[in-house]
C-alpha cells in the first residue's frame, strides 16, 4: 500500500530542491522520497537511541551543544 504525503514549502526552498534534484538526475519528488527513506532508516537504526534519557546530566544544553563538549574533551 502506498500513501500520498503533501507538504507546503517556501518557494526559495523549492527552487533549491529543483537544483539539487536536477544535479542528481531526478525529479524533486524522487529526490525527496529517496532522502526521506534514508533519513527514516537512519533514525530507526540509530544505535544510541536506547540510551536517550538513560543518563542524568548537570549540563542542560548538552543536546544542543554536544559537538562543542566533545571537542572540549578531545583537547584535554
Amino acid at each position: 500500500m502506498e500513501r500520498t504525503f503533501m507538504i507546503e514549502i517556501p518557494d526559495t526552498l523549492y527552487e533549491s530542491l529543483l537544483l539539487v534534484a536536477e544535479r542528481a538526475g531526478q525529479t524533486p519528488q524522487e529526490w525527496v522520497l529517496r532522502w526521506l527513506i534514508r533519513e527514516v532508516q537512519a533514525a530507526l537504526e540509530d544505535p544510541l537511541e536506547r540510551f536517550i534519557g538513560a543518563f542524568r546530566s548537570d549540563v542542560p544544553d548538552w543536546s544542543d551543544r554536544h559537538d562543542f563538549y566533545i571537542g572540549q574533551m578531545s583537547l584535554k
